[in-house]
């Protein structure tokens, strides 16, 4: 990243688009003149990219997907949709810590046993399963992540050959991929928000002066039709809650 980010500095581009953090502090690295926009970011505060959400300042803006928050979210979902399970696993990507923390607090509230595989490789996937499997895992969940977003397909098929339950952070793993269930912010429109922004700054705006934006709506996905090939039944109450059923 950070040679291609040089690339776009020497070009002279007007806007750089970002999606992840590790590409938002790759750009940030390459310039201060040109303005970055965010379109997906867990905490931009925290990593030292902006001064604060209100008022960033400097060169770089966007929006924030509460990534951190998110974890304890996914937890709890995961353990109404399936209450007999005591055994979880987090599928964890480099740099996250945090969420991995807010995972283990929600853990503990609900009297769950929590086992944290951490992968840094694709090649990390498929040990990472057997681990969980071998440990008597009885679901897993998908930490997010860029990388783990990229390779979205494998993961659903590891989770499918594994018949592992998995809670994801995104509908893109549910929709079309076959994952169980998923929780998060809609990436499509927060993609089609930042594009706001970029014409904003191109109008003449600074990137500084525009504040840092949350998701607007959480969805909640879940794959009926996984959720019987797996011999699995969700709570009825839980079906009503949610934003699209897969059937």
């Amino acid at each position: 990243m950070p040679s291609l980010t040089a690339d776009l500095v020497r070009l002279k581009v007007g806007v750089i688009l970002t999606g992840g953090t590790p590409s938002v502090l790759a750009a940030k690295q390459a310039t201060t003149d040109i303005p970055i926009v965010m379109a997906t970011i867990t905490d931009p505060v925290r990593s030292g990219i902006v001064a604060s959400l209100a008022r960033p300042g400097g060169n770089v803006t966007g929006f924030t997907v509460q990534n951190d928050e998110l974890a304890g979210k996914l937890m709890q979902l995961l353990k109404e949709a399936l209450p007999e399970v005591s055994r979880v696993a987090v599928l964890e990507p480099e740099g996250a810590g945090e969420q991995v923390r807010t995972s283990e607090v929600a853990a503990r509230s609900l009297g769950v046993q929590l086992h944290v595989l951490k992968v840094t490789r694709v090649d990390d996937f498929g040990p990472a399963f057997a681990r969980a499997k071998r440990s008597h895992v009885e679901a897993l969940i998908v930490l997010g992540s860029p990388f783990f977003f990229a390779h979205r397909t494998r993961l659903a098929e590891l989770a499918a050959s594994h018949r592992l339950p998995t809670m994801y952070n995104t509908k893109d793993f549910v929709v079309g991929l076959g994952g169980l269930i998923s929780y998060g912010p809609d990436f499509h429109d927060l993609f089609r928000r930042a594009a706001a922004y970029v014409d904003k700054i191109l109008k003449g705006a600074k990137p500084g002066d525009l504040p840092i934006e949350q998701p607007s709506k959480f969805e909640l996905v879940i794959n009926l039709k996984t959720a019987k090939a797996l011999g699995l039944t969700i709570s009825p109450s839980l079906l009503q809650r949610a934003d699209q059923v897969v059937e």
